[in-house]
């Protein structure tokens, strides 16, 4: 009787726990049983381990094979350990040496032998590179597993590749992890907001949410630019930091996406159809997986068509609009997962979409307009800093040589400026600011008081649209330099945080 063990992790959420893999060969008739909360696709992997071994060249030993993966009360998905299944298999058997060092190795194995790339593999890169774990995986992960900076990781394209990386014998040093320092030149530029035309005042609140990271609805009929105006945020906002890239690109990992070492640092825009359900924006499901939420991470988040989203979904949406995190609870399992996205929205003004239009004529009772923006409850409204209404492009701002732009660099340094001025004073930005945050940095002159006590009265805000309402005028303050939040700067805050506008 012999027992083999080989060290993996199993992909829950982020937390990417380690799991051993407990492997007895005893005396009794043959048998195969894997123990320790397999799902079936990992109950499956007895014969994909049988096949490759004997198509490998292997032998499989006889007699009663028990594999357990501790701890045995965590959920196991996936084919991730296949690959430390058959090397434990080899071990146990005495085909393969006890390697001398901890390995965790991960790869779905094909019925010839061959490793296939699984998902995840760069977050567990990270959890790895802790205890100083050396890696064996597959060839074709072997790029995500360079950009962690796991400097003992090695690729392999078959299971006896990973056996002879496992026993000492193969050739060829670790893979060298890649330095990414920034962006590729070579990767084509986002999209500029010089290529929208008109819409000043849609450009000066873009301009205004991205440096205070501010919530943005956008309200006008079809053709207006709404998408085009979205779509144009990420440029605005700086690069993400070495540790923001870190987080983005370990969820992108868990999530099954690959990894751009040329969009290192630019910060993900997520936009998911109106269809998508509670579990594909907030995360959840049967095996709990990030939501949209979470992949708009440090990025944006484009709700287009904002009434036509399920009202469960956009509920779903309050909590971690104000957290920047979501909880998801299900029997047995609870994982908080990160979700600071910024969030831009946009909607018509009513179901056929021309209400308040210069040109054709809306076809809505008051009612249907009514019911339509009832779609949207006043609790997530409240939520969104900036509101504003983005007509028809004027005739003469359609045709490009008549229309003006914006220098390509004057709203970022605008943007970067304000969010390094916050960012020294109170070590977060505007929208994240909390309530003694914002005592103790929005000053206001005895005029801007009066002025928001006035406000406050006449337009019924809440405590929080109050606190809201301050945030933005330090965010419009901190644009123009300003130490303190004059009544200009309330005005223009009060203005962008109007009620629906047209209504």
């Amino acid at each position: 009787m012999s027992l083999a063990r080989i060290l993996s992790r199993t992909q829950l959420g982020l937390a990417a726990p380690l799991v051993q893999v407990e492997l007895h060969l005893g005396r009794g008739l043959p048998g195969f049983a894997i123990v320790g909360l397999p799902a079936p696709v990992v109950r499956e992997s007895r014969e994909r381990v049988r096949a490759a071994l004997l198509n490998s060249g292997y032998e499989f030993p006889p007699g009663r094979i028990t594999v357990n993966l501790a701890p045995v009360e965590l959920s196991k998905q996936g084919g991730r350990f296949d690959l430390p299944i058959a090397l434990g298999v080899l071990i146990a058997s005495g085909q393969v040496p006890a390697p001398p060092r901890a390995f965790e190795c991960y790869g779905e194995l094909g019925l010839a032998g061959e490793l296939r790339p699984v998902s995840g593999l760069f977050l567990a890169a990270l959890h790895a590179g802790n205890p100083g774990h050396a890696l064996i995986v597959p060839a074709a992960n072997a790029e995500e597993v360079l950009m962690s900076g796991h400097s003992a990781a090695y690729g392999a394209a078959s299971v006896r590749e990973a056996a002879a990386r496992l026993s000492g014998t193969a050739s060829g040093a670790a893979l060298r992890p890649r330095a990414i320092d920034g962006a590729d030149p070579a990767a084509p530029p986002p999209p500029a907001l010089s290529d929208v035309a008109g819409q000043w005042q849609a450009k000066r609140a873009l301009i205004i949410a991205a440096a205070g990271a501010h919530s943005l609805l956008m309200v006008g009929p079809p053709g207006s630019g709404k998408s085009m105006l979205a779509a144009r945020l990420p440029a605005l906002l700086p690069p993400l930091s070495t540790p923001e890239a870190l987080e983005v690109a370990a969820i992108a990992s868990v999530c099954g996406l690959q990894l751009d070492a040329g969009r290192w640092t630019r910060r993900p825009f997520r936009a998911p159809h109106h269809t998508a359900s509670a579990h594909a924006i907030v995360g959840g499901g049967p095996r709990i997986m990030p939501g949209e939420i979470s992949l708009a991470h440090q990025g944006v988040l484009f709700l287009d068509e904002l009434p036509e989203f399920d009202r469960r979904v956009l509920e779903s949406l309050r909590e971690p609009l104000e957290s920047g995190a979501i909880t998801v609870a299900r029997v047995g399992s609870r994982l908080t997962l990160p979700a600071q996205f910024q969030l831009v929205a946009a909607m018509n003004p009513c179901a056929c979409g021309y209400l308040g239009d210069p040109v054709q004529a809306c076809r809505c009772t008051p009612a249907g307009i009514e019911r339509y923006r009832q779609r949207i409850s006043g609790p997530l409204l409240d939520r969104v800093d900036i509101r504003i209404e983005v007509p028809r492009v004027a005739v003469e701002d359609q045709v490009c040589a008549l229309a003006p732009t914006i220098p390509a660099s004057d709203p970022v340094s605008q943007v970067r400026s304000a969010r390094e001025r916050r960012l020294r004073a109170s070590g977060t930005l505007s929208a994240r600011l909390s309530v003694p945050q914002l005592r103790a940095c929005c000053a206001l002159p005895g005029a801007s008081e009066r002025l928001l006590r006035r406000a406050s009265h006449q337009l019924g805000l809440s405590g929080r649209g109050v606190h809201r309402l301050l945030a933005l005028g330090r965010t419009i303050a901190d644009l123009a330099g300003s130490d303190l939040i004059e009544p200009p700067h309330l005005a223009e805050a009060m203005q962008l945080r109007r009620s629906l506008p047209g209504s």
